[in-house]
């Protein structure tokens, strides 16, 4: 496999705490998609997962070199768990086209947080 970018990033969970309590579900709805809202809802320290989601989504763009630009959205990624809980990558709209100029085969994630923080990294590959 060949690199093709790596990205991470850091967020303040009550920075994502503020936003939603600010702007409820107009914020939730434009950054996350249904099954994240869902899954962060249901886990105990929700506002950490919310956090951690943001951070993987920054991550995920940086990896591809392109920042929130060119139509992108932020539900166009999609941050999905494994049975084992091992985050997974899931593009699409502009996200994925950008992935498949690049020719990726997988993003690789790992997310982790606490009260204060939420941080994540991304590392795109593609096949040799």
């Amino acid at each position: 496999m060949e690199i093709v970018g790596i990205g991470t990033d850091i967020i303040d969970c009550l920075r994502i705490g503020r936003m939603i309590e600010q702007y409820g579900d107009l914020f939730l709805t434009r950054v996350y998609t249904d099954r994240e809202i869902r899954y962060c809802q249901s886990r105990r320290r929700a506002i950490e997962h919310f956090a951690g989601r943001w951070a993987a989504k920054e991550a995920i763009l940086k990896c591809l070199g392109t920042g929130w630009r060119r139509g992108m959205c932020w539900t166009e990624i999609e941050v999905r768990n494994d049975p084992q809980g091992k985050p997974q990558v899931h593009v699409g709209g502009a996200t994925k086209e950008r992935a498949q100029q690049l020719q990726i085969a997988d993003i690789f994630l790992s997310i982790s947080h606490c009260r204060t923080y939420a941080t994540a990294y991304a590392l795109a590959v593609r096949r040799s």
